[in-house]
């Protein structure tokens, strides 16, 4: 359905070491980087949608947009509580613990994180893997 997300930030170097090593568990790597901004995606496939961030195209500031976010989808509750974790070691902030979520679907496993220019990001995992 998506072709790719893009997501504003302030201070590039710091958003490339942020989404270079939360990326990395879920087989995501760097595929361009550029003046204002970088992509990540899957090395396999040069089609897949890919994640782009980079400094505002009309040259404002970075913002957070109120009720936006990206969610990456995780095989494991296991990898789901390691990218939480990492975005917190990484400088972002708790948005939501990992955990069930049943309010969305019984088998929604989630945790929610701010990367450290304030976008929302969820990481989930779904199916029989998040009620194992």
């Amino acid at each position: 359905m998506f072709d790719y997300a893009t997501l504003g930030t302030s201070d590039l170097a710091r958003a490339l070491r942020f989404y270079d090593a939360l990326l990395a568990p879920l087989g995501h790597v760097r595929r361009w980087t550029g003046e204002d901004g970088a992509s990540w995606a899957v090395p396999q496939d040069p089609a897949a949608p890919f994640l782009y961030v980079g400094k505002p195209f009309d040259g404002g500031p970075a913002t957070r947009g109120n009720g936006a976010m990206l969610a990456f989808r995780a095989p494991s509750t296991a990898l789901v509580r390691e990218l939480h974790r990492l975005a917190l070691a990484l400088g972002g902030t708790d948005e939501g613990a990992p955990g069930l979520r049943p309010r969305y679907a019984p088998d929604f496993y989630g945790a929610y994180a701010r990367d450290p220019d304030g976008n929302k990001l969820a990481f989930v995992c779904r199916g029989p893997a998040a009620l194992a």
